[in-house]
């Protein structure tokens, strides 16, 4: 079972690396929990899938390890638990027996669909941010407080991330059918052409903003907690 690309791999070690220069084997077990739980995950939603690339990591794994170089334990795990908590949702919400909703807007939509949510998914994405907290807790105990501030930021990133791709994420429509993709240079009867959102944010973008996201609320609230 091959998890990243040999890019992926790269990526892998640079950020273990930097996690481990700041935060030591605590930070590496951390970000090692989100990794393998998520890779598991997709693996068992959708057999097949192509192993994540260097880009995938980095927007996953890059806000986390700038953070632990800051020797900032509780932003650096809560941008983990963002990552962990989308990447939670999305694969436990493939299981979901009902079509998802548009987080904006509460329509139906087809799977897939980018800023769609299901309740399952959603309850997948707190326990993903939940067990993250778990682990930043026991691996570097600062009360139930930090605990509390990696699951909510966790969380946060996650919705973060949903509404980033439900309004400004590239989606791609061809112009015989009406087919939609997240993925530049897609043909299907023709070339497909930009049909709403921003060219330049992908869905590797958006990861990277929910992890920012998960970030700052980390940051923030670590900084006036008590």
């Amino acid at each position: 079972m091959r998890w990243l690309s040999r890019g992926g791999a790269a990526a892998a070690l640079v950020v273990g690396a930097a996690v481990w220069a700041g935060l030591g084997w605590r930070g590496v077990t951390l970000l090692a929990v989100f990794l393998v739980s998520g890779s598991v995950l997709t693996r068992l939603a959708r057999r097949g899938d192509l192993p994540r690339t260097a880009r995938q990591v980095a927007a996953n794994g890059g806000i986390a390890a700038l953070a632990a170089l800051g020797g900032a334990w509780p932003v650096a795990a809560a941008a983990i638990a963002a990552a962990a908590a989308d990447t939670w949702a999305t694969e436990i919400g493939a299981f979901a027996r009902r079509p998802p909703r548009l987080i904006t807007t509460g329509a139906l939509v087809p799977a897939g669909t980018s800023g769609a949510i299901t309740p399952l998914g959603t309850a997948g994405g707190v326990a993903g941010a939940g067990t993250l907290a778990a682990a930043s807790a026991a691996l570097a105990p600062h009360g139930a407080t930090t605990a509390m501030i990696v699951a909510v930021a966790g969380v946060g990133g996650m919705l973060v991330d949903s509404l980033l791709g439900a309004t400004v994420q590239a989606v791609y429509q061809c112009p015989a059918c009406g087919t939609e993709s997240e993925r530049r240079g897609t043909r299907c009867h023709g070339p497909m052409r930009l049909a709403r959102g921003w060219a330049w944010l992908d869905n590797d973008g958006v990861n990277l903003g929910g992890t920012i996201a998960g970030a700052l609320t980390g940051f923030i609230a670590a900084r006036f907690s008590p």
